[in-house]
């Protein structure tokens, strides 16, 4: 079984801070096996990451976290972006297009982005995963209703702490019965549904500080970028 966490973000996202290689520093330093940058409609860092990670003895899968018109999708093995916008069809075919595979994280939760609220249960259950333990929950409501769905329409599940700085790295994990150490096994044991969550609350004050600096972050980019000539 291999160890991997399959939601984080660097500081090429809106809402990150740390660089790709305090995320690899942290995924090594807790014994993990594998990590995915999924940063916002973005994939450059993601792919940094990638090409980083056996120096750091970890397998390194590309991804992001593309905006769909009906919320976020997590995109895995995928080495170009996925526009954001599109229909929540459309987005899994483009992610299963260049042989990715296509999670939902947090369905439940519109605040987030979830997709639950405008997708059928045939379309969310369409899907390659559901994300069925997302860290940065206040409450567990969301995360159960996931896993039930999950288990009511025989989804394969994953985990992710949806770290947004680098030392939340770890807090929710995949477990996946990888045959070998690479991209491709671990997501064919993602879509076979090998694969069990691992994972624990990430503590309310550390959410609300990671959602005040991302805030803090979004409004400086936005001043730079309107002050830039």
């Amino acid at each position: 079984m291999l160890s991997v966490e399959l939601h984080s973000h660097s500081a090429l996202s809106h809402d990150g801070r740390d660089p790709v290689d305090l995320l690899l520093e942290q995924a090594a330093a807790i014994g993990l096996d594998g990590l995915a940058v999924t940063d916002h409609d973005e994939i450059d860092a993601s792919l940094e990451a990638a090409e980083k990670a056996d120096d750091y003895g970890l397998v390194g899968i590309p991804g992001m976290e593309v905006t769909s018109a009906a919320g976020h999708v997590l995109a895995f093995g995928v080495e170009e972006v996925v526009p954001p916008g599109l229909s929540f069809d459309d987005t899994l075919d483009r992610i299963r297009e260049q042989g990715g595979i296509a999670v939902v994280p947090h369905p439940f939760q519109s605040s987030r982005h979830g997709v639950a609220p405008h997708v059928t249960d045939e379309q969310l259950a369409g899907a390659d995963a559901i994300e069925v333990y997302n860290s940065r929950l206040l409450t567990g409501r969301s995360n159960r209703q996931a896993e039930a769905f999950a288990l009511d329409h025989g989804v394969p599940m994953t985990a992710g702490s949806d770290a947004h700085i680098s030392e939340m790295v770890g807090q929710a994990v995949t477990e996946v019965g990888a045959e070998e150490r690479s991209v491709d096994a671990v997501l064919d044991a993602i879509r076979e549904g090998r694969t069990s969550v691992v994972g624990k609350r990430t503590p309310w004050y550390i959410s609300f500080r990671q959602a005040a600096g991302g805030a803090k972050r979004r409004v400086k980019r936005r001043v730079d970028e309107f002050l830039s000539p």
